[in-house]
């Protein structure tokens, strides 16, 4: 085979992961894009890492690489390898040697950090593609991305984070993988991550929120200490191996080489080990109706154990930067706000011992197609109690009335709540201006004690909005109607259980 020179331009990266793709779609092993985009995740991981041990071993005489011949790239993938393979050759290779090997290089040296995400990221990967010749085809594809070229990272970037998107959309399992990118961005330019910060999601996923803390920070280094500061400062725990390999590639394409992403369930520590090992901001969406095993939730305190995987997660946020003063922005489904038994009680601890500032009720849609439960984000701060609750209702474009897959959010429509909030960051006195209008309203603390903890409050500037409503709206209140009947049969269990 011919030599194949690095890409040069925008253009021909497309090109090259366009075809990728299409050389994936003949393969029959490979079904869908939640096969399709694994598979070239982890063939992307290795030419990455090769190319920057290439760079490396340029530089500095004495590097130590994290992987040794013959199971670097450049020993076996793609024509100019010094043993190019292909055929069932290949296929017995990746399959008996290279992912084997791979999934046991953890630890020792000076890289062992490094080691251990290998080990990590390969300790489920499985090579999906049946066809030797079909792999070797999207292996030369690969080969042509140059990671030493910063146009070609930004753009694998891109072209990267859009697969995830499509991921998502393909619904199934994929979907929970995937925040929207508005979302993601409304929290993380809200939460006003600074350099030497630490950034904390402890239910990762591809690692959308972590990548845009971290692109957030970037644009506030203004010198090499200030670089040295932002290092090690991402950290993140997913326990499912599908997204914890595209959250480090996600992460490589962003210039993140060392992330403490953890391999595991972030809630398996005690809520005490949680609180001494705290962070400065926490950012997640934590997955929605999960129910979690029962010796996870035996970790969690008498009287606030329950198997509901959601209020686990905020239980965890609100340890987790309880010591550090820190903040959070977490996603919740409506069953939160209104939530009684266990829920209540895990509210009152929320507002008691932090203060729960803002509420944004997003509007219907926004994670479809994964999911069409009415989400909310909440937005708190350790260090005092609770106030006043601000909240304030996203609306639709004018003529919808909810998001779908083909006119999803986008970053713009925050644009007059991101005007309304404030100077962004910690702390009340940032919030002091705000005022109420027809998307915002303020509730006294005292009125949701009241209430219960119910936090599931309408906006009082609309008026009677029932008449000629579409089914679509009747049929989502019912779900929401539903959840609370739901919700109130789980805190009945749970009350039974203790």
């Amino acid at each position: 085979m011919n030599a194949v020179r690095p890409t040069t331009t925008r253009a021909e990266l497309t090109a090259v992961i366009k075809k990728a793709r299409n050389v994936m779609r003949k393969d029959p092993g490979l079904n869908g894009d939640a096969d399709r985009i694994p598979q070239l995740s982890w063939l992307l991981f290795l030419k990455s890492l090769d190319d920057r041990e290439k760079r490396g071993e340029l530089l500095e005489d004495d590097y130590v690489p994290v992987l040794q011949h013959p199971y670097r790239w450049r020993d076996w993938a793609g024509p100019r390898a010094e043993t190019p393979r292909t055929g069932e050759a290949l296929i017995t290779f990746v399959n008996s040697n290279l992912i084997p090997h791979l999934a046991r290089v953890a630890g020792g040296g000076s890289r062992a950090a490094e080691r251990d995400v290998v080990a990590q990221v390969f300790a489920d990967v499985t090579n999906r593609m049946v066809s030797g010749y079909l792999l070797s085809e999207l292996i030369e594809e690969v080969d042509r991305v140059n990671f030493n070229s910063s146009d070609d990272v930004h753009t694998m970037a891109h072209v990267y984070e859009s697969m995830l998107k499509e991921m998502r959309d393909s619904a199934g399992d994929a979907g929970e993988f995937y925040t929207p990118r508005p979302v993601v961005r409304f929290m993380v330019d809200m939460l006003d991550p600074q350099v030497g910060e630490t950034v904390m999601d402890p239910a990762t996923g591809t690692g959308g929120f972590l990548v845009e803390a971290h692109e957030h920070v970037k644009e506030k280094v203004r010198t090499a200490a200030d670089r040295e500061r932002t290092r090690g400062r991402l950290r993140g725990f997913e326990k499912k191996p599908q997204p914890f390999l595209l959250c480090q590639m996600n992460l490589l394409l962003h210039d993140v080489y060392e992330p403490a992403v953890v391999r595991g369930n972030a809630l398996v520590a005690s809520l005490a080990e949680q609180r001494a090992d705290g962070v400065d901001v926490v950012l997640t969406n934590p997955p929605f109706g999960g129910e979690e095993e029962t010796s996870v939730a035996q970790g969690f305190p008498a009287g606030l154990r329950t198997s509901e995987t959601s209020w686990l997660f905020l239980q965890a946020v609100m340890a987790r930067i309880e010591q550090r003063r820190g903040r959070a922005a977490v996603v919740v489904p409506n069953s939160t706000l209104f939530a009684t038994g266990v829920g209540a009680t895990i509210k009152k601890k929320l507002l008691d011992g932090f203060d729960l500032h803002t509420v944004v009720r997003l509007p219907n849609g926004v994670f479809e197609p994964y999911t069409a439960i009415p989400s909310n984000l909440l937005f708190f701060e350790a260090g005092r109690p609770t106030g006043d609750v601000w909240f304030y209702e996203l609306p639709t474009p004018e003529g919808r009335k909810k998001y779908t897959k083909t006119k999803p959010l986008r970053h713009e429509e925050f644009a007059d709540l991101a005007a309304w909030w404030g100077e962004p960051g910690a702390g009340p006195e940032r919030r002091k201006d705000r005022v109420e209008n027809e998307h915002a309203w303020r509730v006294p603390l005292a009125q949701v004690v009241e209430r219960g903890y119910d936090l599931d409050l309408r906006n009082p500037h609309q008026g009677d909005q029932t008449e000629n409503r579409p089914v679509a709206e009747i049929l989502d209140e019912l779900v929401s109607v539903e959840e609370q009947i739901l919700d109130l049969l789980r805190g009945l269990r749970d009350e039974v259980a203790r």
